[in-house]
C-alpha cells in the first residue's frame, strides 16, 4: 500500500551536520570545544548597549525588506574604503539572516535545474546541499593537497556549457587558506566572454593575518559585474548567534536576489541593523581584528609545536588544520570521536566537507577562544 503522507526527499543523502554532532559530543563527555566555529568570549559591550538603545527606543518592527538604509550606507562606505567599489545602498545592497541564508538565496537566484556549480573541496557543508536543493549539479574540485591552493588548469578543464556558477570561499573554512592576486587573474580569464555567475564567500574577509591582503571579488571588474559578495557581521563582531549578513552584488543580480530574500526571510533584526550601522562608524571595530586573531593562531601555535601534530599553514579564518598522520591510522572521524571521548578536545574531521569523504589525516580546531581555554586544550593535545 502506497504511504501518501512519505516525503521524497530533495537531499536524501544530508544527515545532521557535523557542526552539530562534534558539539553535542563534546556535551555528552564535557570536552574542551574548538569544533563548531564560534568564540567562547562575547562581544563588544557598546554593541550591545547599542541594541538595547535601539530596542528600548521603539525600533523593534519590521525593517525594510532590503534592510535598513542606514546598514547599508554604512556597508556601502566600509566597501569603497576597503576595495575601491562603490555599491549603490539602494540598489546593490541586501542584509540577510547571516551568510548561510545569504548563500542560499544567491544559488536559488540563479540556479536552475541542470546547472553545473563548480566548488572547491573541502567546501564548507552548506553548499552542496543548497545546489541540488535547486536542481544544480555541484562539481567538486579538490584543492591543491599541499597549500590548499585552487588548480586552475582543473578549473579550465571542468568548463562546460552546463557551467552556470563557481564558489570561491576565500580567507577559506574550513583550511584557512587565501586567494592572491594572481588567482584573481587567473579566474578572470576563465570567466570572461562566458555567462558563468559566481559567489564568493568572503565572510572571514577582516581576518587575515601577516599583513597579507583580502583579495575581494570588488577590487576586480571583471568579477564582480557577475558576482555575489557575501559576508557576515557576526564573523566580524563575535555575533555569530546575531545572524547578521549581506550580500552585495550588481543591480541585476540583486533584483533577482531579493525576489527570493522576500520569501525566505522578507527582513531580519531590526535593532540589531541600527546598532551594528552605529558601531561600524569607528573604523577600529574591524580593523584591529587581524591583530586580535593572529595573536590567538600563534599562542596556539606555540601551544603545540612540539607535539606530534604537523601545523598546516593558516593565512586568515580563526581554524587551524593539524596532521595526525604521525599519530594514528584512524580515519578522522574515528580520530575526532577519540580525542573528543578519551583525550577531551572536540574537534572537526575534514572529510565532511568533501561530496565523497576524503582519506587525508586532517582536523580542524577553531581558535576563537579565551586563552586558558586554548592552554587548556593545548595542554590535553600535547599529551598524545
Amino acid at each position: 500500500m502506497i504511504n501518501r503522507t512519505e516525503i521524497i526527499s530533495k537531499l536524501p543523502d544530508v544527515s545532521t551536520s557535523i557542526f552539530a554532532v562534534m558539539s553535542k559530543l563534546a556535551n555528552d563527555y564535557n570536552a574542551i570545544n574548538l569544533s563548531q566555529g564560534f568564540p567562547d568570549f562575547n562581544c563588544s559591550e557598546q554593541l550591545v548597549e547599542l541594541v538595547n538603545h535601539f530596542m528600548k527606543n521603539g525600533f523593534n518592527q519590521y525593517a525594510p525588506m532590503p534592510g535598513t538604509i542606514e546598514l547599508r550606507k554604512q556597508i556601502s562606505l566600509k566597501v569603497k574604503r576597503d576595495y575601491g567599489r562603490e555599491y549603490d545602498s539602494e540598489k546593490e545592497i541586501t542584509i540577510t539572516a547571516g551568510a548561510t541564508q545569504a548563500l542560499y538565496t544567491a544559488f536559488s537566484s540563479i540556479v536552475n535545474h541542470g546547472n553545473e556549480v563548480i566548488i572547491f573541496e573541502p567546501a564548507y557543508d552548506s553548499y552542496i546541499p543548497a545546489i541540488i536543493a535547486n536542481g544544480g549539479i555541484p562539481v567538486p574540485i579538490k584543492l591543491n593537497k599541499n597549500d590548499f591552493s585552487i588548480p586552475w588548469q582543473e578549473v579550465n578543464k571542468s568548463i562546460t556549457l552546463k557551467t552556470k556558477c563557481i564558489v570561491i570561499n576565500s580567507p577559506h573554512n574550513p583550511t584557512g587558506s587565501i586567494l592572491n592576486e594572481e588567482d584573481i587573474l587567473q579566474l578572470e580569464k576563465i570567466v570572461k566572454d562566458t555567462s558563468i555567475f559566481l559567489i564568493s564567500d568572503e565572510v572571514y574577509e577582516h581576518i587575515i593575518f601577516d599583513n597579507q591582503k583580502h583579495c575581494s571579488f570588488a577590487y576586480s571588474d571583471e568579477l564582480a559585474k557577475r558576482s555575489f559578495i557575501i559576508s557576515s557581521f557576526g564573523k566580524t563582531f563575535h555575533t555569530t548567534g546575531w545572524k547578521m549578513g549581506y550580500c552585495c552584488a550588481p543591480v541585476n543580480l540583486t533584483a533577482e536576489f531579493r525576489k527570493f530574500h522576500q520569501f525566505i526571510v522578507f527582513a531580519v533584526n531590526t535593532p540589531i541593523q541600527l546598532a551594528v550601522a552605529e558601531f561600524l562608524k569607528d573604523e577600529s571595530n574591524i580593523y584591529s581584528l587581524p591583530n586580535f586573531y593572529q595573536a590567538k593562531r600563534d599562542l596556539f601555535s606555540l601551544l603545540i609545536k612540539n607535539s606530534k601534530f604537523i601545523l598546516r599553514k593558516c593565512d586568515g579564518t580563526y581554524f587551524q588544520i593539524l596532521d595526525y598522520s604521525n599519530i594514528s591510522d584512524k580515519n578522522d572521524l574515528e580520530f575526532s570521536a577519540y580525542l573528543t571521548k578519551e583525550i577531551g578536545v572536540a574537534v572537526i574531521p575534514l572529510s565532511p566537507f568533501y561530496k565523497s569523504g576524503s582519506n587525508d589525516k586532517l582536523i580542524r580546531v577553531c581558535f576563537a577562544k579565551k586563552d586558558e581555554v586554548l592552554k587548556q586544550a593545548a595542554n590535553k593535545l600535547m599529551r598524545i
